[in-house]
């Protein structure tokens, strides 16, 4: 193999990693916050923000949310409802951490 194919292989290579390594290590996005796998293949929602603090106990599927903020609590997979203020559904996929921060519409 000549010279100059060698190295535009080993470039085309260390982009593609690069890419893969970027694409892989980045939080999803999502309308009501952002995901990440979990370690332990466990599936838990961290609320991140209050409303604003001024509406009382964060209330999830109806009962009282028991973590403060930032702190990530086990919770099953599915649909659920959260309440301050007002309430927001959303989706939890199974085997990752939902970090939930957006209240607005």
């Amino acid at each position: 193999m000549h010279k100059t194919s060698r190295r535009i292989l080993f470039l085309l290579f260390c982009c593609l990693l690069l890419t893969a390594t970027i694409i892989t290590g980045c939080k999803e996005r999502v309308l009501r916050g952002h995901v990440v796998a979990s370690a332990d293949g466990q599936t838990y929602l961290v609320v991140e923000d209050n409303n604003g603090g001024g509406c009382g106990p964060i209330m999830v599927d109806g009962k009282k949310w028991p973590h403060p903020l930032h702190v990530p609590g086990i919770i099953r997979p599915g649909s659920h409802v959260i309440a301050c203020g007002g309430e927001i559904g959303f989706e939890i996929r199974k085997g990752t951490i939902f970090h939930f921060d957006y209240w607005g519409p």
